[in-house]
């Protein structure tokens, strides 16, 4: 069987690298220096994102699939069959094709910012499942959501697990809401999402930093991917992983944390960081159930059902359009 031809979201990749650099470089040399999130995801960093949902710490990975595999038959009466599935930062694609057997998409559309990681996991699916067409997107769509035409208008379904939506900020979310809402042209399409939810900041600390170190080595890989990008000369022994639950903000942040004070380089610029001071790499923010609907209802959503664990640590959410 033919592989599924990657379809990249920017055919102008050029301007894409003179866009993604200057994101780059405002947030580096930005007061509080921050990189976006997204910039963990190179090939490296997906595999360590695969290993990070196998830690004992990290629960949103196995609460989620538990959630998913006891509301299976609700979700999908839910949900309904035949579906478009679009999804959402799709990484090793294994969340979707959980959900296969119970929803059977018409078509599954896998996007993903690491386009040659997508490709490859997309490859093997196809092999597990010949009948479901594939169509992988290499796309970052958290600013943007221009689907090409080979994606099917009718019945779509915006696949969206593990809690992503908690990386923006709550005006951001509603922004990236509306975005979805946006793109589902009739009443029979929606959104199915995963929410991380409050809960004791041990906890969250834990899943953000493990015993073994593994979110530690994701974290600091994005400085080994920005170096690629940019040209900038990080040494990711300068740095050090820091996590920490911000109860006010109601979210997880993760740094990394200059060990000693130091001179980063790229092609035409350059910053010191004095020891101590720190890259803001992530917000992780955790919701509460009842602020949920209230989200969805600003987006445009309606018909809100929620499903949760029985420690109410995370929530799975299907809503359509109004």
């Amino acid at each position: 069987m033919a592989q599924p031809a990657l379809i990249p979201a920017d055919l102008d990749s050029l301007s894409e690298d003179r866009q993604r650099r200057a994101e780059l470089v405002t947030g580096l040399t930005a007061p509080a220096a921050f990189i976006s999130p997204k910039y963990f995801y190179d090939v490296l960093g997906s595999k360590l994102f695969e290993a990070i949902c196998a830690l004992p710490e990290y629960y949103p990975t196995r609460t989620e699939a538990a959630i998913f595999a006891e509301h299976r038959d609700e979700i999908a009466a839910a949900v309904g069959q035949d579906a478009c599935l679009i999804d959402l930062g799709a990484g090793n694609c294994a969340k979707a094709a959980s959900l296969f057997a119970a929803l059977r998409p018409r078509q599954y559309v896998p996007v993903d910012i690491s386009a040659q990681f997508l490709q490859q996991s997309v490859a093997g699916l196809q092999r597990r499942f010949p009948d479901i067409p594939m169509l992988p997107l290499g796309m970052d769509f958290s600013s943007t959501l221009a689907l090409p035409a080979q994606v099917q208008r009718e019945r779509r379904l915006f696949f969206y697990p593990g809690s992503s939506l908690g990386n923006f900020d709550r005006d951001e979310a509603l922004v990236f809401l509306r975005r979805l809402r946006a793109a589902l042209p009739d009443a029979a399409g929606g959104v199915l999402l995963g929410l991380d939810l409050v809960k004791p900041s041990a906890v969250l600390e834990a899943a953000y930093d493990d015993a073994l170190g593994v979110t530690a080595a994701f974290n600091l890989n994005a400085l080994n991917h920005i170096n690629g990008l940019l040209g900038a000369d990080f040494n990711a022994r300068d740095w050090r992983h820091l996590a920490f639950y911000d109860e006010a903000q109601q979210r997880v942040e993760m740094h990394l944390e200059a060990r000693r004070d130091l001179i980063v380089r790229w092609p035409g610029g350059r910053r010191t960081f004095r020891q101590g001071e720190r890259i803001h790499t992530e917000n992780s923010h955790k919701f509460r159930a009842d602020e949920i609907a209230d989200l969805l209802a600003q987006a445009g959503f309606g018909d809100c059902q929620m499903w949760c664990d029985p420690q109410r640590w995370f929530a799975v959410c299907h809503a359509r359009p109004r």
